[in-house]
């Protein structure tokens, strides 16, 4: 090991050591704050990367499941309890989880645009089209993700499973590559994507399947009904200055190499000709993701996204678009779901314990006192920002929101309405913060541009200006519209 991969190996496990050894928090239990420290050292662990991330995520789930911290001292004191039945079956259970899978779909379906060249000739079309200026491209992006985003309730299937096999074919139209020249174009155009679809899993109720699931607990804990046309109305100027100024942003703090390009558009043309007419694979191909979006628009209630996913790779295996071969030799789509899968792990976790809860309402006690939309402003950036330890915005939704709510019910004076569609409007924003924050974000990490110092550096800098955005804009105009 070298020196520089020992400091990153050994930095995080100090930090870890030093949590573990300290005066357990009032209020915690002593097995839920050496969970919390072992996890921290697995986020660092994946911010200085000594190994790959998959790798990384494994070793965390197995020496917590060997460790049994997930399990209070009342469960392993209770007889029925089987210690290490539990372990396997709570290290194991990522695996089951859909959203896990259907980011592994996206993988494979971009096999498939590959394959047929199909991904290719959208590619080329788009470039002729829109290729003359980078930032064209970049507003062609973000406006078909919110084109789709009124009617598709997953980020997952609408921008992993859709949109990103397309846009993974151009950058090499570019002579972009992963490999030796990311920054050309590519980097540009993967964070434009997924940041827009940050962006569009906000705008509607309809666009993230956990903005629904936030109505329904807001209205069993408040009793206030939110509608599908106040919560766009709610997020609409604070929406419609991202959407507008984020290909724009990317472009000025994330600058690609290649800003204008005469030639290539030309050159598309000419390559679209040589491509000749479309072939049966290309027609296939083409009908199964036309089919595939249109139950992820209407069907999602008689059939789930994964399942959706999941017969169209059975598909493409039967009609010979790919072999299985292909797709067990897929690396990276592999590596993806198994550090994703521990990662759901491991933030569950969390929750599991009790640690979530318990920082919920510590946190919500410090800012006791202050004016009520002070103490708002405080509930809605630590709800956002708790994300950071969360792989699921379901998972997120489910432990965290429950919580902030209380805390901000029992405050006099709190705009009860504005506070809920407050949070409720940070759930599709807040998975732009890291490389594992929602479904689509492994996906676009794993397509090797941008590199992973600036997946978090970008990460960052884009949440607090989504985060910004939310507060300065949306509190005001919330107010004006009247709680």
């Amino acid at each position: 090991m070298n020196r520089t991969r020992g400091w990153r190996a050994g930095l995080p496990l100090v930090v870890g050591l030093v949590i573990a050894v300290s005066p357990t928090p009032t209020g915690l239990a002593p097995h839920a704050w050496h969970y919390f420290a072992a996890f921290v050292v697995v986020i660092l662990w994946l911010i200085t990367e000594p190994l790959p991330s998959a790798a990384i995520g494994m070793i965390g789930v197995t020496v917590i499941a060997v460790l049994q911290l997930p399990f209070g001292p009342n469960e392993l004191a209770d007889p029925a309890f089987r210690a290490p039945a539990e372990a396997v079956k709570w290290a194991l259970s990522g695996f089951a989880n859909s959203t896990v899978w259907l980011i592994f779909a996206a993988f494979v379906v971009a096999m498939g645009y590959e394959k047929t060249r199909l991904g290719r000739r959208l590619a080329l079309f788009l470039v002729k089209h829109l290729g003359g200026r980078t930032l064209g491209l970049g507003y062609a992006i973000t406006c078909s993700d919110l084109a789709l985003a009124a009617f598709t309730p997953s980020n997952t299937a609408r921008s992993a499973g859709t949109l990103f096999p397309i846009i993974r074919n151009i950058p090499e139209l570019y002579g972009s590559r992963p490999e030796d020249s990311p920054r050309r174009i590519g980097a540009y155009l993967m964070w434009v994507a997924f940041a827009a679809t940050c962006v569009t899993s906000s705008m509607f109720v309809t666009a993230l399947a956990p903005n629904i699931l936030a109505l329904a607990m807001v209205k069993s804990a408040t009793g206030i009904e939110i509608s599908w046309t106040e919560w766009f109305v709610g997020f609409l100027p604070v929406g419609a200055v991202l959407v507008l100024a984020l290909p724009y942003l990317v472009y000025k703090l994330y600058p690609p190499e290649i800003t204008t390009s005469h030639e290539v558009p030309r050159w598309a043309t000419l390559e679209l000709r040589e491509m000749g007419k479309v072939t049966t694979h290309e027609r296939v191909m083409a009908g199964l993701i036309v089919t595939a979006l249109v139950l992820w628009v209407f069907g999602s209630s008689a059939i789930d996204p994964t399942i959706v996913a999941l017969v169209v790779i059975a598909v493409m295996v039967v009609v010979g678009i790919v072999s299985w071969d292909e797709i067990a030799g897929n690396r990276p789509a592999w590596t993806v779901l198994c550090w994703f899968a521990t990662l759901v792990v491991l933030a569950d976790g969390l929750n599991k314990v009790g640690f979530v809860a318990w920082f919920g309402n510590t946190a919500a006690a410090q800012v006791a006192g202050l004016p009520p939309t002070a103490i708002m402003v405080c509930l809605v950036a630590l709800f956002f920002f708790v994300h950071y330890m969360f792989a699921s915005l379901t998972a997120h939704t489910t432990a965290v929101l429950p919580v902030i709510l209380a805390a901000g019910v029992v405050v006099p004076g709190i705009p009860l309405r504005t506070f809920a569609l407050l949070l409720g409007f940070s759930l599709g924003i807040m998975g732009v913060i890291t490389p594992y924050a929602t479904g689509p974000a492994p996906v676009y990490f794993a397509s090797g541009f941008i590199a992973r110092r600036d997946f978090w550096r970008l990460g960052l800098i884009f949440g607090l200006i989504f985060l910004g955005a939310l507060l300065v804009i949306g509190v005001p105009w919330l107010m004006l519209l009247g709680d």
